[in-house]
């Protein structure tokens, strides 16, 4: 890397190669000059850092970029016309149904009569636990010889997830 006139790597090699051919210099100030020098090696290496080669947002990472201003645009926010949207639909047999009453103290006085309801509704995924034990028999002859029931294939261990638990723990684990 280069700064202004100065081949970076150049010097530093070339200095690294007087220390070791010098004799008179001693050992400590060998080291504290590798020090320096590896210091140096890293911060010369961030200077040529920005949001392109790094993984740094633009805004720390290049704060003199030019910055592109776009054109507005002549379309309104939203979906375009003849763009077809989707919409989640109501489900007609929801699994809970929760009635919100009004609250009749924040009304006028008067008399008034049940004309009906407004509803919304909440789509989410339950995951639940399901145990499944397996119990091998074990049969033991009259030489108390003992024969024990083999387990499904891929049944090794005394505890272990299944197989429809292992893809959601992959996704959890790399995800964050």
């Amino acid at each position: 890397m280069k700064i202004e006139t100065i081949n970076v790597e150049e010097t530093i090699a070339a200095t690294r190669k007087i220390l070791d051919e010098d004799p008179s210099v001693s050992p400590a100030l060998k080291t504290a000059i590798e020090l320096l020098l590896v210091l140096v090696t890293l911060l010369v290496n961030r200077i040529g850092l920005n949001s392109s080669n790094s993984s740094k947002p633009p805004s720390s990472s290049d704060p003199n970029r030019k910055k592109i201003k776009k054109d507005p645009s002549q379309k309104k926010p939203g979906g375009q016309k003849g763009h077809n949207g989707t919409t989640l639909q109501k489900i007609s047999d929801p699994d809970f149904v929760k009635k919100i009453p009004v609250d009749k103290t924040t009304l006028p006085d008067g008399k008034y009569k049940d004309v009906g309801f407004e509803s919304r509704q909440v789509i989410d995924i339950d995951i639940s636990r399901v145990v499944t034990e397996y119990q091998a028999q074990i049969l033991e002859d009259v030489n108390r010889k003992r024969y024990t029931a083999p387990f499904p294939n891929g049944l090794n261990r005394p505890v272990q997830y299944g197989t429809s638990v292992k893809p959601i723990l992959y996704i959890c684990l790399n995800t964050s």
